[in-house]
């Protein structure tokens, strides 16, 4: 008696035996109160246990028990997120009076299903992350069983059945969940369970129309397709369902005109008999299509939705009107479209429930009455890239629950408001970016996400919430130091903090110790001094930019411990010493990497060479000697064509898409590489003291877009084995003193686009291609080559040879050359030596003459 007071255990009212025990441990990870170990065969003195509950608890090395088979009374089996391993026990299905088994998201597997035959009371079962790819009976034991009315294989890694047997169902399976499997048909047994009221077939390999026979099911209130490959129009069988009251298509192939889907009247356009019978339907989801077309006023007809999405489609016409009278809509998603026009109060006038309106990208104006106040409350509101009108909207004075608001890129061009800052709602996401909005902020309520960049504030950086985790401020004029932000111990949250092209000015301040969740820092652009502190080495981002400020000193060597950088900017200060070769050891996961207009000096480290997943190597501008390293030829990412991700994004996120930006310098000028950094593949030693020959290994990069070697002191041939980058679009080596020609195989270079050999010593043809005469002779110049594009031709004569090595045939025309210069050398000197006053006229002239002569070699590119 005394042990039915403990928690968790029930005992029966009459005869106080145990019927019940409840041990699931709790959800919350703070809670630490999971039972563990081995479980002992004494339960089964508990006769007439029926209810045993054992979930979220971590039994992480022990299979299931079978001697739960024993245990005859259970009615209630749940054993789900437990950390079971191995086998499902086949003696559970002894248990004839079991009703309820739930073994979800444990690691257990089997290789048959039979055993769940002998559950002859079985109503509710869920195996799913359970592996059953084994276990090719699954269809016939669960769709055959009498009594089941609820079945969960989510994620247990089923395929089509290769024998499609055609099973005589159950009549009783009401709800069936296959999502997450490998299914590419729809199992045609499930057509025959015509007392089906719920389908869940999401994150499945479907493809193909969707099926016909969904119409059979005529007591189907729940159809979820989402995440599939399903292509062509919406079977007409469908709107034969009458009870449907959630359809969900997201994310499929589905190409159709919106005005079929919703009115089913290929031949008129009025609303048919149909979409009346779609009166019931409360969710539909149609986002992630191809679905394009005007939406029908008729939608007006479904008078109990309360859930609409078709975001992402190709939807174009206006807004109707008629949505201002679906009283029951809560969530209204059209975001990513082409609708266009103008929106006007009506267009809200009953949506009194309405809490998310999303609807940002498309072609929309909207400029109520200063006066008009909202019938709804929402939490989200997105408008991004609509026409709000110049002045900051009032009508947002009267949202008090609003925790999410997009309004960038509208057009507003105002001071932001004090009412606005001062709002009761605290924000969790809040985006103001790409608008004109002027003045100064001292406080944002904001606890998770806040973009102001692209804008017109000034003054101070604001004070933030200690739970901020993302802060662009990046394009306006803040101006300030950084200190009161950085060095503010409570921001231990923060992962994005972008304050570039601002006006901050001091050093960046030593005290990053706190900031452990970093991952992109930005604070290029500025005007910023001083060192790179030491503790921000400490806090290891994936993206560290600190580009064009005034920085100097050596880079410390806690940057080494950030081997998480990704991209690493520091181009454009005054950084100096030489290049660490840690950068190679240590920071292997670099793709960019950019010294570019620093000072430092030395040699290119050998250890850059170990860096396998580098891209971009820019440390143009600098006083770097030594040679090119033969080494360059391990950097595996440049020697490599086939590019598979577009976007640079980092494995840091699940919840914020993050991708990154980089400027470049590529095809001569500087452009910003976003959604293709990814395929974007640059080598830039330009404007530095390199000497040495180009060696051969450089050939082997083939996976290079951009090369420039140019503005050095490198000498000997262009190795031939150039002309195998084949997918170069910028190649630059002048201002060198290379010799030799341009090699043939340079006409298999078919897209270049920027093309520089110019001031070299190299002689005979240029080779004929369709790229190489496309450019001008600027790319050519100071050079003795012959050859279109230039207009010098290539005669024998004209083409350059070596002299000194035709024998010891005496040129009397040099010799004479030679004496009348010594002639007229001495008659001018002579005097010179005699006369101080001659000397001192003579030195100014000769400065004056240098001087000109200077300009005009230039001009000639001599």
């Amino acid at each position: 008696g005394d042990c039915c007071k403990w928690i968790g255990v029930v005992c029966h009212n009459l005869t106080g035996h145990v019927h019940q025990l409840h041990l699931a441990a709790p959800l919350s990870p703070y809670e630490q109160s999971a039972l563990g170990g081995k479980i002992n065969p004494s339960l089964l003195e508990l006769n007439h246990l029926s209810t045993l509950d054992l979930s979220n608890n971590n039994f992480s090395s022990i299979h299931i028990p079978k001697f739960f088979g024993l245990l005859e009374s259970l009615t209630y089996l749940n054993l789900s997120r437990a950390q079971f391993q191995g086998a499902i026990p086949h003696n559970l299905g002894n248990l004839s009076k079991l009703q309820y088994l739930d073994l979800r998201g444990n690691d257990l597997k089997s290789k048959s299903l039979h055993w769940v035959s002998g559950l002859s009371s079985l109503q509710y079962l869920d195996l799913s992350y359970a592996n059953l790819s084994k276990a090719t009976d699954w269809l016939q034991v669960t769709f055959k069983h009498p009594s089941l009315l609820e079945l969960h294989l989510s994620a247990c890694v089923l395929e089509d059945d290769p024998y499609l047997i055609s099973v005589n169902s159950s009549k009783s399976l009401a709800v069936l969940d296959l999502s997450w499997n490998s299914l590419s048909s729809v199992p045609k047994s499930m057509f025959s369970l015509h007392g089906l009221v719920s389908i869940d077939l999401i994150f499945n390999s479907l493809d193909g129309p969707i099926p016909d026979y969904f119409g059979n099911i005529s007591f189907l209130e729940v159809l979820d397709l989402h995440q599939n490959s399903l292509n062509s129009s919406i079977p007409n069988s469908l709107y034969s369902l009458n009870h449907l009251r959630f359809l969900h298509l997201s994310s499929n192939k589905i190409k159709q005109d919106i005005s079929e889907i919703l009115q089913n009247n290929q031949l008129s356009g009025h609303l048919t008999y149909q979409l009346g019978q779609f009166k019931n339907l409360s969710y539909l989801s149609l986002a992630q299509n191809n679905i394009s077309g005007p939406i029908p006023s008729s939608i007006g007809e479904l008078s109990s939705l309360k859930y609409f999405d078709v975001s992402e489609n190709q939807l174009n016409g206006t807004f109707p009107l008629c949505f201002g009278q679906l009283e029951s809509l809560v969530t209204l998603d059209f975001g990513y479209n082409l609708l266009e026009g103008v929106v006007i109060e009506t267009h809200f006038s009953k949506l009194t429930r309405l809490t998310t309106l999303k609807a940002s990208h498309n072609r929309l104006r909207f400029e109520p009455n200063s006066s008009w106040i909202p019938p709804f409350q929402c939490q989200i509101i997105e408008l991004g890239h609509w026409h709000l009108g110049s002045k900051f909207p009032l009508w947002l004075k009267f949202q008090k629950e609003l925790s999410s608001l997009d309004i960038s890129h509208v057009g507003i061009s105002d001071v932001m408001p004090t009412w606005f800052v001062n709002l009761p709602t605290q924000f969790e996401y809040l985006n103001l970016s790409y608008n004109q909005v002027t003045g100064g902020i001292s406080y944002l309520n904001v606890t998770n996400s806040i973009d102001l960049s692209s804008n017109r504030f000034t003054g101070p950086l604001p004070r933030v919430l200690s739970t901020l985790r993302y802060l662009f401020l990046s394009n306006n004029s803040f101006s300030g130091p950084l200190s009161e932000l950085i060095c503010n111990p409570s921001l231990k949250e923060m992962v994005a903090l972008y304050i570039d092209i601002n006006l901050l000015t001091g050093e960046i301040p030593d005290c990053w110790n706190h900031w452990e969740n970093l991952a992109y820092l930005n604070l290029g652009n500025n005007n910023l001094t001083g060192k790179i502190p030491p503790t921000l080495g400490y806090t290891n981002p994936c993206m560290l930019n600190l580009r064009n400020n005034s920085m100097f000193g050596e880079l410390p060597s806690t940057l080494r411990n950030s081997w998480s950088l990704v991209m690493l900017d520091l181009s454009e200060n005054h950084f100096s010493g030489s290049v660490p070769a840690w950068i190679g050891d240590k920071l292997s996961n670099l793709v960019v990497l950019s010294l570019r207009s620093n000072n430092f000096d030395g040699h290119i480290p050998h250890k850059i060479c170990d860096l396998q997943f580098l891209q971009n190597l820019d440390l143009a501008h600098n006083n770097i000697s030594g040679v090119i390293p033969k080494c360059f030829s391990n950097l595996s990412e440049m020697a490599t064509k086939i590019k598979i991700n577009n976007e640079l994004s980092t494995p840091y996120f699940i919840d914020y898409s993050f991708y990154l930006k980089a400027l470049l310098v590529l095809k001569g000028r500087e452009d910003e590489y976003g959604s293709t950094l990814g395929l974007v593949t640059s080598l830039d030693l330009s404007a530095n003291h390199v000497r040495g020959e180009i060696p051969k290994e450089i050939g082997t990069l083939v996976g290079l877009l951009s090369l420039n070697f140019s503005r050095n002191l490198l000498t000997g041939n262009i190795p031939d084995n150039i002309g195998n980058m084949e997918l170069m679009e910028s190649f630059d080596l002048s201002m060198n003193r290379l010799n030799g020609e341009i090699p043939p195989s340079f006409s298999n270079l078919n897209f270049l686009n920027h093309f520089n050999v110019s001031y070299n010593n190299l002689t005979r043809h240029i080779p004929t291609s369709t790229q190489l005469q496309s450019f001008e002779n600027l790319s050519y110049v100071g050079n003795h080559l012959c050859g279109r594009p230039l207009t010098k031709n290539c005669t024998s004569k004209s083409i350059p040879t070596d002299v000194g090595n035709k024998g010891s045939k005496v040129n009397w025309l040099y010799v004479s050359i030679f004496f009348g210069f010594v002639l007229g050398f001495w008659s001018v000197v002579a005097p010179l030596f005699f006369s101080r006053s001659w000397r001192i006229a003579y030195y100014r002239k000769l400065d004056q003459i240098c001087g000109k002569l200077y300009v005009f070699w230039a001009a000639m590119g001599m």
